[in-house]
């Protein structure tokens, strides 16, 4: 068979994206690290939970770890960004977490491993996700422009989908055979390969001109632009109360699904994988959202499906209907809605920010939003753990839930997003 008459080949050829070689790097490693995080996602608290039997006090302090660095790092993270090419700093973010995943595993075999071990791996990690992260934004934006971001957000969220899909089947099953420690091994090694097929990118990475702007300006500049802005105003306090709550969630959802409903590793591995079909669906339904609604229609959308899972998640019985599997099933289930409605509501709100924003402020509006957004998420997580430790796991969820209902009634009422809709 000709390489004309190849489908792999003429579709390729077709796709103006997948024409560019650097852009098929760029998603190669991102489908790597993707496929690692949900390893690692499922791997470090379940380290925690059944082998250090970590508190929902200390789930939620873990949770904060990994938030803590937005709120630290942040502003002066993205006067960096706006000053330093950004091919260089993304790779010495992955090599940073790529060391600290791997200490896990070398830890647990040392017999070191604590909980508070796992506090400073989240940190860092965090950390990596604050720099490293946001010039991993810009960089796509300068690689392919912003006319294409939606086309490679939708790339992004079908190759995620499988990542979903597999990664936490394979997970549940390293786990078991492993233990959780090791299985952290898969992320850190998929870091070390993202930068093999990143180093040589020949992109449009120039190193920005020098600025003769204290950093304490720049950070100044990068507020006002956004304040001046009020689709970005909006986003900013949405998105900060969105993670505040998804943060609390997350901090909560091992502990409730291993003791509250009796769940495996493998069963928890299974359930998201289902989260996995969510993401596939988040992706087929952004465009056709997107034409109907406009993107922040299909962020709405989002939000109800995230506030629909945190709803039904804490009353779910350990027994249902008399059998355990039927709770775990039902639990499974939930995690379909809340991934659709994650991937619903972070794509979009990632391309908005970027077409509104003008290349010299980039650096400064990931790292001020990032900085907006997710800086209280640690008050979601330690509020979440609080609740779980002295109340209990159910009562945590449940105000988690209260908490998306209106988030998603302030959303839909705000004059910005009833403006872009």
């Amino acid at each position: 068979m000709s390489t004309d008459e190849c489908p792999i080949f003429n579709f390729l050829r077709s796709d103006e994206l997948l024409r560019n070689g650097d852009f098929r790097r760029y998603w190669s490693a991102a489908i790597l690290n993707g496929f690692g995080s949900y390893v690692s996602a499922l791997a470090i608290p379940l380290c925690a939970v059944l082998l250090l039997k970590a508190s929902p006090a200390q789930m939620g302090m873990m949770g904060a770890a990994a938030a803590l660095p937005f709120a630290l790092l942040a502003l002066p993270a993205g006067v960096f960004l706006d000053r330093n090419r950004k091919l260089p700093i993304l790779l010495a973010s992955k090599a940073i977490q790529a060391a600290a995943l791997g200490s896990i595993p070398l830890a647990w075999w040392l017999g070191v491993l604590t909980v508070q071990w796992l506090y400073a791996v989240s940190f860092i990690s965090g950390a990596c996700g604050v720099v490293g992260g946001g010039a991993e934004q810009v960089f796509l934006t300068n690689l392919i422009g912003r006319d294409k971001l939606t086309d490679a957000q939708s790339k992004f969220a079908a190759t995620d989908s499988a990542s979903r899909l597999l990664a936490p089947g394979m997970a549940g099953v390293l786990i078991q055979w492993l233990t959780a420690p090791y299985a952290v091994i898969l992320n850190a090694l998929g870091f070390v390969v993202s930068i093999l097929l990143l180093r040589n990118v020949q992109a449009n990475d120039p190193k920005p001109p020098p600025s003769n702007k204290h950093p304490l300006r720049d950070i100044q500049d990068g507020f006002r632009f956004i304040w001046s802005q009020p689709l970005l105003r909006t986003l900013a306090w949405a998105s900060g109360l969105w993670h505040m709550l998804f943060y609390g969630f997350a901090a909560l959802h091992v502990i409730f699904a291993t003791r509250e409903l009796g769940m495996s590793p493998g069963m928890l591995g299974v359930a998201q994988m289902i989260g996995g079909v969510g993401v596939l669906a988040s992706s087929l339904m952004l465009k056709p959202l997107t034409q109907r609604f406009g993107a922040t229609g299909a962020m709405l959308t989002g939000v109800g499906l995230c506030t629909f899972a945190y709803i039904i998640n804490p009353l779910i019985p350990a027994n249902l209907f008399g059998y355990p599997l039927a709770s775990a099933i039902a639990c499974a289930a939930l995690s379909f809605f809340l991934d659709c409605g994650v991937m619903l509501f972070l794509m979009p709100y990632t391309t908005m920010r970027q077409k509104v924003t003008p290349d010299e402020y980039l650096g400064r509006m990931v790292s001020t939003m990032r900085f907006l957004t997710v800086a209280i998420a640690p008050l979601g997580a330690l509020t979440a753990g609080y609740l779980g430790e002295h109340f209990n796991v159910r009562t945590g969820l449940a105000c988690v839930a209260a908490g998306s209902v209106v988030l998603m009634l302030l959303l839909a009422l705000s004059p910005s997003v009833r403006q872009k809709s």
